[in-house]
């Protein structure tokens, strides 16, 4: 470590959550959602553009704080799959026209962010090894009347708006690249560092080989505020 200081990098060893160096690594996805522009039989749950009074928490906005004001981008046909893009800040929406429309991040509400997936485990829904996208799509599609109110646990809210150009871009305002960038809490890891990260390695059953591997990365995005 001392070594690199010769050419001016001043490298920090990350203590973890336990003090051994160990951090939760979570991956990247871009979904894809099905809507329409207007709203039409099932496809009545919004995705809303970034209004001028951002005040509104998620219990506020799926009660109708924003109805009706010209927000509405597009209407899917699932209040989870809604959820979710806001946890990845960006997607794809097909309205059925035979090409995809690539929703960016806007902006926030101001609330902070819950985890509903930790939510769950907490309240012994699903156990912690179990945990995933998935398991929380099951849970709501096993529960429907219990579903709103878990996501309005979360009170943050993501605003999304069209971005023709279609690049999946971090905060940074720069395309994310494949195994290369990183969201980080930029209190702890500033927007820019470069990280060497011992990732694990996962079979195509999401499943951990109990291999790893070292990659050179660089924080461009930020984590669900």
């Amino acid at each position: 470590m001392g070594e690199l200081a010769n050419f001016g990098i001043n490298p920090q060893v990350m203590k973890g959550f336990d003090g051994y160096q160990n951090v939760l690594m979570t991956g990247y996805y871009s979904p894809v959602i099905h809507a329409r522009r207007t709203p039409q039989g099932q496809y009545n749950q919004p995705i809303y553009a970034l209004p001028t009074q951002k005040r509104f928490s998620r219990a506020e906005i799926y009660a109708g704080a924003l109805k009706g004001k010209g927000l509405e981008l597009a209407y899917s046909d699932s209040m989870i799959d809604n959820f979710l893009l806001g946890v990845q800040g960006s997607g794809y929406v097909d309205f059925g026209e035979g090409n995809l429309n690539y929703f960016a991040y806007a902006g926030q509400n101001g609330y902070k962010y819950q985890s509903v997936g930790r939510l769950l485990v907490e309240d012994g829904e699903i156990p912690k090894e179990k945990m995933s996208i998935q398991a929380i799509r099951e849970w709501v599609k096993a529960n429907p009347s219990r579903a709103q109110g878990l996501l309005e646990r979360n009170p943050s809210y993501v605003f999304f708006k069209n971005d023709p150009y279609g690049k999946v871009k971090g905060a940074a305002g720069v395309p994310l690249v494949p195994m290369a960038s990183v969201a980080s809490d930029r209190s702890v890891i500033p927007m820019g560092s470069v990280l060497l990260v011992e990732v694990p390695q996962i079979d195509n059953e999401g499943n951990w080989t109990k291999q790893h591997q070292l990659h050179l990365m660089v924080a461009l995005d930020v984590g669900a505020p």
